[in-house]
């Protein structure tokens, strides 16, 4: 098919200049941090380490099993609170039907809503102690809402044609949030579980920063009171990278879970 394969190369060359712009920005970097620094401002060397130095804490911790059991202490919490997070799902349908569930429930979500997880960090912290507890707490905070204000549009944008449709056939309203509403809001809910995972992985690393024993966040925190800031690099690399990856995984999921919706195809 000419389409496809006129597509093939268009894909191919973006990839390529996506790597050598990111080969470029670490060539750059190296210079600046590994030659020019050293000999012009030595004091600054200490501030920003070229990606060399990166490297090799990389090897290091990596080879140590640091890097990897910090990361697997993250990506538990994170699960965790995102099992918990999913009683938005249900929720956010039951708020988007029903109006009285929506005029009862919208204020207090409202008002909760804004705050941002990491305000809630004191409070937990005397709540819940310093631990896995704490951190879970602010994670699904962060998930909680995005979840459920995406799952709620997704219901109240339903097409009303179809609704008035599976009436007509005879639908109990069971059998239509479970055949019609549920399938049609699923875009609108893959897209908020998009959302709160991100705003869970950073509330984490923050939650982390200050009450944990583990973690990325507590690696990062743990090598800045040594000054060890290709560690603390290092961390925050590896935050972006993980989270590029749940993303990416998370799209992958949506196209095989909803083959119909345009959206999740893109």
């Amino acid at each position: 098919m000419p389409g496809a394969s006129a597509k093939q190369p268009s894909t191919r060359l973006n990839w390529l200049s996506r790597w050598a712009t990111m080969g470029v920005l670490l060539l750059v970097w190296e210079i600046v941090a590994g030659y020019w620094l050293p000999r012009g401002r030595p004091e600054l060397t200490t501030l920003l380490p070229p990606p060399t130095a990166i490297f090799k804490a990389a090897i290091e911790l990596i080879g140590s099993g640091e890097l990897l059991t910090h990361l697997w202490q993250s990506l538990r919490r994170e699960l965790i609170a995102f099992a918990f997070a999913l009683a938005a799902v249900p929720l956010g349908i039951a708020m988007g039907w029903w109006k009285w569930a929506h005029e009862q429930l919208d204020p207090i979500i409202e008002i909760l809503r804004p705050i941002p997880p990491i305000a809630w960090i004191p409070l937990s912290i005397l709540w819940l102690g310093i631990g896995n507890a704490q951190n879970q707490f602010i994670i699904f905070l962060g998930i909680f809402f995005p979840l459920l204000i995406n799952t709620i549009q997704g219901v109240k944008n339903v097409e009303p044609n179809l609704v008035r449709a599976a009436r007509c056939l005879g639908a109990s309203e069971w059998q239509i949030l479970k055949r019609v509403v549920l399938p049609a809001a699923l875009p609108q809910i893959f897209t908020g579980i998009r959302i709160g995972f991100g705003v869970g992985w950073m509330a984490l690393v923050a939650a982390e920063l200050v009450g944990a024993s583990s973690g990325l966040g507590f690696l990062i925190n743990d090598a800045r009171s040594l000054l060890k800031t290709d560690v603390v690099i290092l961390g925050m690399l590896t935050i972006g990278v993980v989270g590029l990856v749940l993303d990416l995984l998370i799209r992958k999921i949506a196209k095989r879970v909803l083959p119909w919706s345009l959206a999740a195809q893109k």
